[in-house]
């Protein structure tokens, strides 16, 4: 099915209450919101802001001196303004998208990120994944797994992420000139560990 199919598979639904758009994915997970709700980022945050969006989608974060990996919605911890980090996202089988990428931007903590079986990563979510200053200085290891809109492209744009110290790519059949791509990411990155599993 191709991207563009993809999209036009999503659904808008309101609530009665307040109107907000949210779209429903079909890959089944929960509902993400339509847009970027910068005022709910300023009104609690960053971190729980982006683990609320991130939630929704369908993904899990762990938090700062914690262990656990936080998937329920419902049971997101509370506190002080500012008391849970995220440290790591796995974004596995969730619907997270380019739209909702604002979010990452304020993440000052986060170093692992995992991606897999993700329809709606591309290229562009790449490219502003290593784009996002704060994620420049923080990510040290991401796994790209099994995203089939991924290219060359969005695998090259990753040399921003000058501190990155690992780097798992497996099975992305969009990645076609995987000695170019591998040698693009050693000369900027000299200091990454690269694994791979690709045809």
């Amino acid at each position: 099915m191709s991207y563009q199919t993809q999209i036009l598979l999503v659904q808008c639904s309101y609530h009665q209450d307040d109107k907000s758009a949210t779209l429903q994915r079909p890959c089944g997970c929960s509902f993400c919101p339509a847009r970027v709700d910068y005022e709910r980022i300023r009104a609690v945050g960053p971190d729980r802001a982006a683990s609320e969006w991130l939630l929704r989608c369908g993904a899990l974060v762990r938090y700062q001196g914690y262990q656990k990996w936080q998937q329920d919605y419902s049971g997101l911890p509370t506190g002080p303004l500012g008391k849970y980090k995220i440290e790591a996202i796995n974004a596995t089988d969730s619907c997270i998208m380019y739209r909702g990428f604002d979010y990452l931007d304020g993440l000052e903590h986060v170093t692992e990120i995992k991606l897999q079986k993700c329809i709606y990563i591309q290229d562009e979510c790449l490219q502003r994944l290593s784009e996002t200053k704060n994620l420049q200085k923080s990510l040290l290891q991401l796994q790209i797994i099994s995203c089939g809109n991924v290219t060359d492209k969005g695998i090259i744009a990753l040399h921003k992420l000058t501190n990155l110290e690992y780097l798992y790519l497996s099975d992305l059949p969009g990645v076609k000139q995987k000695e170019t791509t591998v040698h693009v990411l050693q000369q900027a990155l000299p200091n990454l560990e690269l694994e791979l599993d690709l045809e």
